[in-house]
């Protein structure tokens, strides 16, 4: 537990559910970032956490922001954020949304189609534009692959369709898919866009940039390698296919800016057992749909911290509060939790500063949305 988070709670004892964040903390995640990969520029992945307080300090860090909707410009834009160091990275966009960032001089898109193309060309003319490589999501708990990027064949000729089009063909992207536990999938992706950024240069488009997403993990139940090993990856491979004629790079980092920043504070409102099982279910205030929608498929798993750590434990599934069958947060992760945990007990879950506000529903069963305190 983060000692500045636990003097919060101890002394405030606010109201559950609530997000605790600590914004040292995201500066510090920032700034490790940023040592560990001097040459690239950050670009925040501010749908991990786009609270006010958040921005403004990134801002005053000179970072970089990756918008994924108008809304998200407009929140950058407000905390000072320069246009030019905001991209617009989601490649499914309302016409109505890149003719407002164009106004508002964001001057960087991305896509991954010939629709999307066409419609940058048309609303936000002369514009930076990347195009999304797909690439393999093995090691990633949270995979994003599918829905966006595509082929290396398709993304060449919609490069050298784009400077015919009025755009200036800026770059590559790709993303291994969030909470990325493996270094060799940052190597494998580097080396299939980088083979089609020669291909380009060499048939005369003016490439300058290889975006090299996010992902970067945070400790949840299991160790994961640190930005170091990351980044040590990253660069090894991109000398090794760049040598020293580097592009600019750009990473987008999310998670592990402010994942390990926030604690969310619960409350215990049942333990019951069903029948003869020895299983408990334990019911917390908070859900999949409260926020914690990343418990999807049991695909991230929190820690749990309870008063009564350290006494004997039992196997335990874990439920939000409301009544729908799909609100189940683990019920085949192994959790075990004390035996003496009862309901009005408090418990925290650990490093739930990603992913989780902006997640929650809008009073879901009439349920109050998570409460945020930033300090």
């Amino acid at each position: 537990m983060n000692p500045k988070i636990a003097r919060y709670l101890a002394d405030h004892q606010p109201a559950t559910p609530c997000l605790v964040l600590d914004i040292d903390r995201v500066e510090a995640n920032f700034r490790a970032i940023r040592d560990a990969l001097p040459l690239a520029q950050i670009y925040y992945a501010v749908k991990a956490n786009p609270a006010p307080p958040i921005l403004d300090r990134l801002v005053a860090l000179d970072s970089h922001f990756d918008a994924a909707g108008i809304e998200e410009i407009d929140a950058c834009l407000a905390a000072g954020a320069a246009p030019a160091a905001i991209s617009f990275g989601n490649t499914i966009k309302k016409i109505s949304a890149i003719r407002r960032a164009h106004a508002a001089g964001v001057t960087m898109f991305a896509f991954d189609s010939d629709e999307e193309l066409a419609k940058l060309a048309a609303h936000a003319p002369g514009s930076r534009v990347y195009c999304r490589i797909l690439v393999e999501n093995e090691g990633a708990d949270w995979p994003l692959s599918r829905k966006f990027g595509t082929t290396i064949e398709h993304a060449r000729a919609l490069m050298l369709r784009a400077g015919d089009l009025g755009l200036d063909p800026y770059g590559l992207s790709f993303h291994v898919g969030s909470q990325q536990t493996t270094t060799s999938s940052y190597e494998a992706a580097i080396g299939r866009v980088a083979m089609l950024f020669t291909d380009l240069r060499d048939a005369g488009v003016n490439l300058r940039m290889v975006n090299l997403g996010g992902g970067f993990p945070v400790r949840y139940r299991d160790e994961v390698p640190g930005i170091d090993r990351f980044a040590d990856a990253i660069m090894s491979a991109m000398t090794a296919h760049f040598g020293n004629a580097l592009p600019e790079m750009l990473i987008e980092p999310g998670r592990s800016v402010v994942g390990d920043a926030g604690v969310v504070s619960a409350e215990v409102v049942l333990v019951s057992r069903k029948g003869c099982d020895p299983v408990r279910w334990v019911y917390l205030d908070i859900g999949r749909f409260g926020g914690l929608a990343e418990t999807e498929g049991e695909a991230i798993k929190y820690r749990i911290a309870t008063p009564h750590d350290g006494t004997e434990a039992g196997p335990v599934a874990i439920a939000g509060p409301t009544c729908d069958g799909a609100d189940i947060l683990y019920e085949k992760s192994n959790y075990r939790l004390p035996l003496a945990l009862t309901h009005g007990d408090r418990v925290e879950l650990m490093a739930t500063g990603a992913y989780v506000t902006t997640y929650a529903s809008q009073r879901f069963n009439g349920f109050t949305p998570l409460a945020e305190h930033y300090i």
